[in-house]
């Protein structure tokens, strides 16, 4: 196993839930010299300094500004969430006394069948009273504490021929027998280290406790929970950390909710990256028209998985604009606008990747099948600029085990780090130059 998997599939087992990923992001730029910066406060901001700033505790952008004047932004964006069980305000049913279990909902479009049947924990977040103020805490119970058995095939004979799963009757999780009523939230405050009594609100998630795995007879592959998307997050961040000032402005985001629609306050249809933005230009001194001519000057990358050939469904994918798992970089278009890429993102992008000689691949749906879409359309609507929608091939997307290329790590690292040392400048509408 590379050294570099072997971070990513720890840094993966350590970030059960899109909060545990921000705050272990957070870690990496604090430990490289990043400033954090809130909201609420005032920033002082001046050339050469580099910092982050958080929402929600579930998005971030981190930024490097040069230490001469720039004309644009280099933004790379992925997102923090997966489709996940969400655990019910009111959790807990009994069932005739003998066994207790969770009550949950769907967050996102979730493969349902692979959850059953497999060790499962719970973590997320939780707010507290502490004296006069209300604080949050990260919380993992981090043991094996439930389990969604299957129905026997005896009273389910025709499970294997199609089954819709019901996620309010056969999706419910157990927790344990008829004595573990009220155990979830005594297990959440202790993970919490608070009180029970204290604890006024919470955001609780299933996860699977399986650690992630290198395999293949080449050790090629590689298989872990929530791959789609906290593998682009990681290896972005990787390069964003890595590269060298190009001469504008280089900017990591992550942001919460993509998989529900990303209508959220810290989605990439917020108002998140925007203001972060335009606060960087007005505390260096500049004003609104400053900020609107570097964002016509500024290239964004929205970096999110896409889907490799299934080798028992190649059907289902297009006749030619099909991709594999490492082979490289792969440029999502679609028609629809789905993706973001067009003839001007897509050149310009794979310019880059061409002077560092990162290999790529195309993806397009077939024409007959509805494909999924991501973040890069979707921030736009706030931030409007030349943006080009990559991933990394992998297999069974949202599944809570997932499988990708072992070698394409090396390849997305390398690629952005080539895009944030290059600087690109917008001469005009259709002209640019790749310095």
């Amino acid at each position: 196993m590379s050294k570099k998997l072997e971070e990513l599939l720890t840094f993966l087992r350590k970030s059960p839930t899109a909060f545990h990923g921000i705050h272990n992001i957070e870690e990496k730029l604090l430990a490289a010299g990043y400033q954090k910066f809130t909201e609420t406060k005032v920033w002082e901001l001046k050339p050469g300094d580099k910092g982050f700033v958080t929402r929600n505790d579930s998005s971030i952008i981190a930024f490097k500004i040069p230490q001469k004047a720039f004309p644009g932004f280099q933004i790379v964006a992925s997102h923090s969430d997966s489709p996940a069980f969400k655990i019910k305000e009111i959790p807990e049913i009994t069932v005739e006394d003998k066994y207790t279990k969770l009550n949950v909902e769907a967050y996102g479009g979730m493969l349902l069948a692979p959850w059953f049947d497999r060790p499962l924990s719970v973590a997320g977040r939780v707010l507290y009273r502490d004296g006069n103020k209300v604080r949050t805490a990260l919380v993992d119970a981090a043991e094996d504490l439930l389990l969604i058995p299957n129905l026997a095939i005896h009273m389910n004979r025709g499970v294997n021929d199609g089954y819709a799963y019901n996620v309010q009757k056969d999706m419910l999780p157990l927790i344990g027998d008829g004595s573990a009523k009220g155990e979830l939230m005594k297990r959440v405050a202790i993970a919490a280290g608070v009180e029970e009594k204290d604890i006024i609100g919470k955001d609780l998630f299933l996860y699977l406790r399986q650690d992630g795995s290198n395999w293949g007879t080449n050790k090629e592959y590689f298989s872990a929970p929530r791959i789609d998307n906290l593998e682009c997050a990681f290896l972005t961040l990787e390069a964003f950390l890595g590269a060298k000032e190009s001469g504008n402005a280089a900017v990591y985001c992550v942001f919460d909710n993509e998989e529900v629609g990303s209508q959220t306050k810290q989605g990439a249809a917020s108002t998140f990256l925007k203001e972060t933005l335009m606060r960087i230009c007005l505390e260096l001194g500049e004003n609104r028209e400053d900020y609107f001519r570097k964002i016509a000057g500024s290239f964004m990358v929205s970096a999110d998985n896409a889907h490799a050939v299934h080798p028992n469904n190649t059907e289902k994918t297009d006749a030619v604009n099909k991709v594999f798992m490492n082979e490289g970089i792969v440029f999502k278009h679609s028609a629809n606008q789905k993706y973001t890429t067009d003839a001007v993102s897509g050149g310009i992008l794979k310019t880059i990747f061409n002077t560092a000689k990162v290999p790529y691949q195309e993806f397009v749906n077939r024409s007959d099948v509805l494909g999924g879409s991501t973040l890069g359309s979707i921030a736009n609507t706030q931030v409007s600029l030349n943006t080009v929608d990559i991933g990394l091939a992998q297999l069974a997307m949202h599944s809570p085990y997932e499988t990708a290329g072992a070698k394409d790590l090396e390849y997305m690292i390398k690629g952005i780090t080539e895009f944030y040392q290059s600087q690109i400048l917008v001469m005009g509408s259709s002209e640019f130059e790749i310095v």
